[in-house]
């Protein structure tokens, strides 16, 4: 073993650093002499590694035992360039602290290919605190694309930078990653700013080649076809990608959004079946070169709009069916909701109305009662034909089974912000504003709880919702659990205004003395809150001025200026109680509810009508006691029959 390690040392002594290919020949030397030598394996991994033969690299890795202790670094650099990120991330983590700072960018990049952006980020601001002259430049382009990334996945409160700064706009490679951060906040009008500086900036690099200069702006005019067509400047956006050379984009990935991109852009593939054949027709990039996934599932979601467009309906219900079911419900994984939304359009193809969509959607619950994106689709149906109720019960019901259920995965689901958001609007929209605090305090009340099923931190925009609510409830047990969400927010960002503020309003209600003095130091000046106020002119409208024991009791208060009294509130009549023949905007009788005959306006018809009329009417004939009509009558008619009877006999 050490006479082959001699020997090859040697050899790499004889030969150029820079010679990978004379180095690989001497490993595979070595190695035919001693199958076992770890140092000749290692040897030729690195070579490969050189060469950009990674798949080779990684093959050695993998069949020479106790080679991926001895060099970690470069078996997760081998990982990570044939498209295994996330076993990457796993070796690189394995290395524990004592990994060196080349394995620490190892495990930011890794991180950052598996979509863990906030690893990403936080490793990158590590690195950041411990500045190496040289690495400067890359961390802050790298800590910039996972802080887009970080927007774009919904985790937005994580990154380190909200606004783009002038630091950001003067390198190009930065105002493009701040342009990207814009477009994920949804900040289209200075997403649009930033890339037209990002252009100029490449332009003006004078250390970039001009081919180097047109590979770098082919990314950066694809993203402003995007930006344009969001702010539906169409022919712009048409103009800008007849300019974009497809072929000359080396990056398949950055290839087949161009082209998907300019389908959307233009004005002359109005037809379904021709982009229906060039989205198909666009390239597919290999494992190496994959899209994010949230990338993905905007790509997928258009393909099944091209195909149900293309009048394909029966393959997009066949296909999403597929999706669903591989998947345990409920999910909120997002490309099994947009399969599960798509599946739905594709069951109520070519139906008009909202109505008849919701007769051909509903049954599916039957089979899919827990399907997210299919409850939400018709929550949406409800909302839009103002059946507000129903789709909140929709959503309860769903809430109370994954109650039920008591799986950890289900309780996620149940208090998923998103949902508990849902549930909140609808409240709102019916005006039950008790109800959305007390989902909100449940929600918070969950997610401030650690659980096994917990992979990410609560989200933010959920607890400082909650966090208000119990506020506004004004009572001391949810104030108490304000301030506790407070704290834990303020614990993780000190600086973060909304948790401040929260804080503050909790403990001075709670207890005034054990506010921090760091925390008022945040809150304004009174000055500075009433500098706009004229306090003449206050007094001059009504305001009760101050007392003062030397004023004369007539001067201590001025007079309230005399205001319009608001109108009545009309009372709100229950629809049993509206007559059959009720027309809304038109006056009801006042008199409806008494007989016709006591009515103001009741004319009797007829001559008997008219007659009877007199004797009710104040001042009229009144009749004899004795003899009312009725008893008239019937004499009448006694009288008749005794005349009948008397004929032909005796009396």
């Amino acid at each position: 073993m050490a006479t082959t390690t001699k020997s090859l040392s040697a050899l790499l002594a004889q030969t150029s650093l820079e010679d990978h290919d004379e180095v690989l020949k001497a490993a595979n030397a070595a190695i035919k002499k001693s199958k076992t030598d770890v140092e000749a394996h290692h040897v030729k991994a690195v070579a490969l590694l050189h060469m950009d033969r990674y798949g080779d690299a990684l093959e050695v890795f993998e069949n020479r035992q106790g080679l991926q202790e001895k060099a970690a670094f470069e078996y997760a650099y081998a990982l990570y360039k044939t498209g295994n990120a996330a076993k990457a991330v796993e070796i690189a983590e394995a290395a524990g602290p004592a990994r060196g700072r080349g394995m620490e960018h190892m495990l930011a990049q890794a991180a950052y290919r598996s979509e863990n952006f906030a690893k990403a980020a936080k490793v990158y601001r590590d690195l950041a605190n411990e500045p190496v002259h040289d690495e400067e430049y890359d961390i802050r382009i790298n800590s910039g694309a996972a802080d887009s990334q970080l927007e774009w996945t919904g985790q937005g409160e994580l990154a380190q930078k909200k606004k783009p700064t002038r630091e950001d706009l003067e390198v190009f490679e930065t105002a493009f990653n701040a342009a990207c951060g814009s477009i994920a906040r949804g900040e289209l009008a200075q997403a649009e700013v930033c890339l037209k500086r990002a252009k100029d900036l490449c332009d003006a690099a004078s250390e970039l080649s001009e081919a180097e200069k047109q590979a770098e702006l082919l990314p950066i005019t694809v993203q402003q076809v995007y930006v344009l067509t969001q702010l539906g400047k169409m022919d712009e956006a048409e103009a800008l990608a007849t300019t974009i050379p497809f072929a000359d984009i080396k990056e398949l990935s950055t290839r087949y959004i161009a082209q998907v991109n300019s389908i959307a852009a233009s004005k002359e593939i109005s037809n379904p079946y021709l982009s229906h054949r060039l989205f198909h027709s666009s390239p597919k990039p290999p494992l190496t070169d994959q899209h994010f996934s949230f990338q993905s599932n905007i790509l997928q979601q258009d393909e099944y709009v091209i195909s149900l467009l293309s009048q394909k309906a029966a393959g997009v219900a066949s296909s999403t069916e597929k999706v669903i079911s591989a998947t345990p419900a409920p999910s909120l994984a997002p490309g099994v909701n947009m399969a599960a939304v798509l599946n739905a359009a594709a069951h109520a193809h070519n139906i008009e109305t909202e109505k008849a969509a919701l007769k051909e959607i509903v049954p599916l619950l039957e089979k899919r009662p827990n399907d997210v994106g299919l409850i939400l689709t018709i929550a949406h149906l409800y909302v839009i034909t103002n059946n507000y109720a129903a789709a909140t019960h929709l959503l309860e019901s769903f809430f109370t089974r994954l109650e039920q259920s008591g799986s950890a995965s289900d309780l996620d689901v149940r208090f998923a912000p998103g949902l508990i958001a849902s549930l909140v609007s609808l409240y709102a929209q019916q005006g039950r504003p008790g109800a959305a605090k007390s989902e909100l305090a449940k929600a918070a009340e969950y997610w401030r709880k650690p659980h096994k099923s917990q992979t990410e931190a609560p989200s933010k925009a959920l607890m400082v919702a909650a966090g208000t609510a119990l506020l506004d409830t004004h009572k001391p047990d949810n104030i108490k659990a304000a301030g506790e969400i407070f704290k834990s927010l303020y614990d993780q960002d000190n600086d973060d205004r909304a948790a401040v503020a929260g804080l503050v309003a909790a403990y001075s209600i709670i207890d005034p003395s054990s506010i921090p003095a760091d925390l008022l130091s945040y809150l304004p000046e009174a000055s500075r809150l009433i500098q706009d106020m004229d306090a003449a002119a206050l007094e001059k409208a009504g305001i009760p001025a101050g007392t003062s024991t030397t004023a004369a009791p007539e001067s201590r208060k001025r007079s309230i200026a005399p205001t319009k009294p608001a109108p009545a509130r009309a009372k709100r009549i229950r629809k049993a109680r509206m007559p059959k023949e009720y027309v809304d905007g038109k006056k009801m009788d006042p008199e409806r509810w008494l007989p016709m005959r006591d009515r103001s306006y009741y004319r009797p018809k007829g001559r008997k009508g008219k007659k009877r009329m007199e004797g009710l009417t104040q001042g009229g004939a009144v009749a004899d006691e004795k003899s009312t009509p009725l008893q008239e009558k019937k004499v009448a008619k006694d009288a008749g029959r005794g005349k009948k009877k008397g004929k032909g006999g005796k009396w």
